[in-house]
């Protein structure tokens, strides 16, 4: 459904430490700078962060999230563990399992080091 996202960055090296733990996490290799922004992901779906180009202060969407898929489990809390080292913070519940409408999913919530939140995803097999 999507092509790419691009989130604003206050300090371009901080979130690439970031990205490129999390992101490492779940497998991406580090992130690749093209001048004003850098990009993670394939040739179908990515990543970028960058300063915002009006020159703006960059801000988080209050009620927006960005969720990245996991493999497994562990994958989600590689990730989750990966963020909280390298500048992010955890929020809302502990990495788990949540039962919606569309079956079981684990998921862990991040805020970025500029206030973006994320979820790691896994939606787990059919018991």
């Amino acid at each position: 459904m999507f092509s790419h996202v691009m989130l604003g960055c206050s300090d371009r090296e901080r979130a690439r430490t970031f990205y490129n733990a999390t992101l490492g996490a779940l497998g991406y290799k580090p992130g690749t700078d093209f001048g004003k922004s850098d990009w993670w992901g394939t040739r179908d779906v990515s990543l970028g962060i960058g300063p915002p180009l009006d020159g703006q202060p960059c801000s988080h969407g209050n009620g927006s999230t960005i969720g990245f898929r996991a493999n497994s489990r562990e994958e989600v809390d590689a990730w989750h563990a990966a963020g909280d080292a390298n500048g992010g913070t955890s929020i809302e519940d502990p990495p788990g399992i949540r039962d919606g409408g569309f079956g079981k999913m684990y998921l862990a919530y991040l805020r970025d080091p500029d206030g973006n939140k994320l979820c790691g995803f896994y939606r787990m097999p059919k018991e």
